[in-house]
């Protein structure tokens, strides 16, 4: 799989159990009505997190957010509110998940469906909002970070 290029996100949730967590298993499902998914280890805290919230935040990093990706990817960092400490955020309006400072593009999501995929979840996503800035994306290949193509087309 090192040799499929992908975006990079940080999904958030809310609530009792919040939490961050960097992903690119993330991917647009449905425009009508809009929809997306992320995959998800059972075994991490992002799972129970969205499972107990019933919503998420989905945030699109930009190309200088190779930082962010790195740091929500970090087992090292607090747990629960106090690992947003060291990024700049805003509560999203519809699910109360972190929204951060800087990404391409932000969705906020209500959990529609759950499925089983071998060690994953499949985390089915109704949009309830969206968000997005011009800029260049942050890309994962061959097991390191890239600088990608801009997020909206240019005449």
């Amino acid at each position: 799989m090192s040799s499929f290029a992908t975006g990079i996100t940080v999904l958030t949730a809310a609530g009792e159990h919040c939490h961050g967590m960097t992903a690119n298993a993330f991917s647009s499902v449905s425009l009508d009505p809009p929809m997306v998914l992320c995959c998800i280890a059972r075994t991490a805290q992002m799972h129970e997190a969205i499972l107990r919230s019933r919503h998420f935040g989905v945030n699109v990093l930009s190309a200088e957010q190779e930082g962010v990706a790195r740091y929500f990817a970090s087992r090292g960092r607090p747990r629960g509110l106090a690992q947003f400490d060291e990024v700049e955020w805003s509560p999203g309006r519809r699910s109360g998940a972190p929204l951060l400072a800087g990404s391409l593009a932000w969705l906020e999501c209500e959990l529609a469906e759950v499925y089983h995929g071998g060690d994953h979840s499949i985390f089915l996503g109704k949009v309830l909002e969206a968000t997005r800035r011009p800029g260049d994306a942050l890309l994962f290949f061959a097991g390191g970070f890239h600088q990608g193509m801009p997020s909206q087309r240019t005449a």
